[in-house]
């Protein structure tokens, strides 16, 4: 260093309004209150929810991949409507049918409507007037429609709706994953190709891809899913994998993702319309 120079440190400090912390994110758990009391007052009315479940996907995946792609649609969802927030995902669904694999969690019913209800009370109380449900566990679907027509006779005025279209979003599932070659029975309706592609793409750290095998890869209709409700998962896959993750890719899981955000949108419609 050469003798009479001085070096002194500088510090850049980013400062950013909290309107433009604000713009960033629509997940209000990474939020402070204000920021939320302003988006809310400058016209996000709309509160959007995810409800997961935590239970075994096969022995490749995390046991909490339904409620990561939950929460991951249900922000997506937030950005592609508009004039919305994400509220917290509600993690923990209807999982009876999936206990005789550890790590399982399952509420009763019950239970999850108080959830739901609970959730409902207080975004309504903070000025929400349209709260959607984007449940992404097959098992929480009916439980959610019921309940989202029960809120809105208990909540006059207030858009309470879900996402309940089960059908279609399988359907919707199987025909992506066409598109790459991926086959209905190897796409899956649990931890096969298209819930993995869309893991490796959330939590690619998580995805355990040395044992990738195929699962159960059979007829998945109106006798299987009586059976699987019944008798639980082991009845028809003992690996707990109904599908073949084995063509499965982040690239394609992105892909996934984006589309079927795309696909809620258009099933729910606008930020001020009912389905």
């Amino acid at each position: 260093m050469k003798r009479g120079l001085r070096v002194v440190p500088v510090v850049l400090c980013l400062c950013f309004s909290p309107a433009v912390r604000a713009a960033e994110t629509v997940r209000m758990e990474r939020m402070n209150w204000p920021d939320i009391k302003k988006a809310i007052e400058s016209g996000c009315t709309t509160a959007v929810v995810g409800v997961g479940s935590i239970e075994q996907h096969g022995p490749h995946l995390p046991t909490m991949t339904d409620a990561r792609i939950s929460d991951a649609l249900a922000e997506l969802v937030a950005r592609k409507l508009g004039g919305a927030l994400q509220a917290r995902t509600i993690e923990t669904g209807l999982s009876d049918h999936h206990l005789a694999f550890s790590g399982t969690i399952s509420l009763k019913p019950e239970t999850l409507r108080l959830i739901l209800r609970d959730y409902t009370a207080s975004l309504v109380r903070h000025g929400f007037k349209r709260i959607l449900f984007i449940p992404m566990h097959g098992g929480n679907f009916e439980t959610v429609g019921r309940f989202a027509a029960e809120a809105r006779k208990a909540h006059p005025g207030i858009d309470v709706t879900a996402f309940l279209d089960l059908p279609g979003l399988t359907d919707f599932l199987s025909r992506l994953s066409a598109e790459y070659g991926v086959s209905k029975t190897e796409a899956g309706d649990h931890a096969g190709e298209n819930e993995t592609s869309m893991m490796m793409a959330l939590e690619g750290g998580l995805v355990a891809s040395e044992r990738f095998a195929p699962g159960y890869c059979g007829p998945f209709g109106g006798a299987e899913m009586r059976l699987l409700l019944e008798k639980g998962m082991p009845a028809l896959s003992a690996d707990g994998v109904l599908g073949d993750p084995r063509k499965a890719s982040a690239e394609k899981g992105r892909v996934y993702l984006e589309r079927l955000a795309d696909f809620i949108v258009a099933s729910v419609g606008g930020t001020s319309g009912r389905r």
